[in-house]
């Protein structure tokens, strides 16, 4: 009589090799449609102060369309220096809320409103924007009460402003005494633009030269894109880095477009 062994298989490795390949694979290409995406397409910022308001608050979470103006190098992770210019560049427009690189520092993002253009004569008098000797309307809206930081509440004026192109928007101002109420003419050099916050006593932009700390005449180079919408929203206070504010939402907020 013969006896029969019984022979247990040995487990075969190979399909947990593939599967690991696969996820390998599958994790690659995810981070390459998400780069794509990001350099590309659109990238999420979010606003960390007040230099915008009453448009943009502290907390609020935009959406940035990079294929507006085209690509520059700005428009890749680090700003790395492999080419300049813009490819397929297509100009701002006035009164655009725009994202850009600054200028003496390219990996810090601000947000402001496009108000001048190249060759433009910008200036401000006692708190009014003339551009190109003319003084740009505006029509009172009334006094809102609007926390300034640290608790500190402060009457503040609103204005509802119209450029030239007929773009409308609403700003903020605290008199017509400030730092930068008074200005002498700024001439837009060719290839950049002036750069301007909503919130107009609250705001180290295009009116204050970029080694002193503002931003100077914005190169064109330096933009990143236009910001189309408030995604969502969270009140002050809240921090990626406190999970217990997380949820502390200005569900009033979301998805408001931008103009």
């Amino acid at each position: 009589m013969s006896a029969t062994l019984n022979v247990t298989p040995t487990p075969d490795a190979k399909p947990a090799k593939n599967e690991t390949v696969e996820v390998i694979k599958t994790v690659f290409w995810a981070l390459v449609i998400a780069l794509f995406l990001r350099v590309l397409l659109f990238q999420p910022y979010t606003i960390p102060s007040a230099s915008m308001e009453p448009n943009l608050y502290e907390g609020d979470y935009i959406v940035v369309t990079k294929f507006s103006y085209g690509w520059s190098h700005v428009s890749i992770p680090f700003s790395p220096p492999i080419f300049s210019g813009r490819i397929f560049a297509k100009p701002p427009q006035r009164g655009d809320i725009a994202v850009f690189k600054t200028p003496a520092g390219k990996h810090l993002d601000l947000i402001k409103r496009v108000i001048g253009l190249p060759g433009d004569r910008i200036q401000m008098r006692q708190g009014l924007l003339y551009i190109n000797d003319k003084q740009v309307p505006r029509t009172p809206l009334g006094t809102v009460k609007e926390d300034i930081g640290e608790g500190y509440v402060r009457d503040v004026a609103r204005f509802r402003e119209t450029l030239p192109n007929g773009k409308s928007y609403v700003t903020n101002d605290f008199g017509t005494d400030g730092q930068l109420d008074n200005t002498d003419v700024y001439l837009v050099p060719a290839g950049h633009y002036f750069m301007m916050g909503d919130n107009r006593d609250n705001s180290e932009d295009s009116r204050v030269p970029s080694e002193a700390g503002g931003v100077g005449y914005l190169p064109a180079e330096n933009l990143v894109g236009p910001a189309k919408i408030v995604l969502i929203s969270w009140n002050k206070g809240a921090s990626i880095f406190k999970p217990w504010t997380w949820l502390n939402l200005n569900v009033s907020r979301f998805l408001r477009p931008l103009t």
